[in-house]
């Protein structure tokens, strides 16, 4: 059985509930997140963790969060965008070095670069997988929680990779921040099919690539899960967004 066949059969089994996004029908209430879209995940050749050749699925991403994100900074309304940055040395187990602070893959893709001007985006660097955790200062203050507060955000959009582990991991905990009455201001979280990605790494591949095989992640297939556990926590998902 192929990928592709797993992941049919999964849509038969265990359906997702995809429906369809106007923004116009928002208002400022609503801000976006967006997940570790930075050089070492997103750019080919961009680090350990990111494609070696071009690949649709991180390219549609991309390509949609810079047309979402254009259209939250027209209107001015919030953005948060995760930098995954490491302490040099430091690797988050059981993946390669990446996205180590100086080496330029923790900084977002050239197409998305252009945020860092914009003063609606608040960009917050992230040293684990889960940007929720991550986003805990010294203070003990929460730049998640505040982002939330200080914006009145009741519903929020996230885009990002990977869908099964940086994203997940961000939207299951924000789920059960709202659920414990952290982010009394948040309403529905929204996650959007086509702005997530993850990383392809077929059991072929890690055999010839000489590592173990437990290590396998077949693309399409992990997307699909990372989506149904999100979807099965509470977040809405999304599969078309007008604005």
């Amino acid at each position: 059985m192929n990928e592709n066949q797993i992941t049919e059969g999964l849509g038969e089994i265990m359906p997702l509930r995809l429906e369809a996004l106007d923004l116009k029908t928002l208002d400022s209430g609503t801000g976006m997140v967006i997940v570790d879209e930075v050089n070492g995940f997103a750019t080919v050749g961009g680090g350990n963790l990111a494609p070696q050749t071009p690949n649709e699925q991180v390219s549609t991403m991309v390509k949609e969060t810079d047309r979402l994100a254009r259209f939250f900074s027209k209107h001015d309304w919030p953005v948060l965008a995760f930098l995954d940055t490491h302490v040099p040395g430091k690797a988050e187990p059981p993946y390669p070095p990446h996205c180590e602070s100086g080496t330029g893959e923790e900084d977002l893709v050239p197409e998305l670069k252009w945020l860092e001007q914009e003063e609606n985006v608040t960009l917050v660097k992230k040293d684990c997988i889960n940007g929720f955790i991550g986003a805990f200062q010294k203070d003990g203050s929460n730049a998640v929680v505040d982002w939330v507060g200080k914006n009145q955000v009741q519903t929020v959009l996230v885009v990002g990779i990977c869908t099964d582990i940086c994203v997940m991991d961000f939207v299951l905990t924000l789920l059960s921040a709202r659920n414990h009455g952290m982010l009394p201001e948040l309403k529905d979280i929204l996650v959007y099919d086509k702005g997530c990605s993850t990383y392809d790494l077929p059991r072929q591949t890690a055999e010839s690539l000489g590592i173990p095989v437990s290590a396998s992640h077949p693309q399409n297939v992990t997307h699909y899960m990372g989506l149904y556990f999100m979807a099965s926590r509470g977040a809405s998902l999304v599969n078309e967004v007008t604005a």
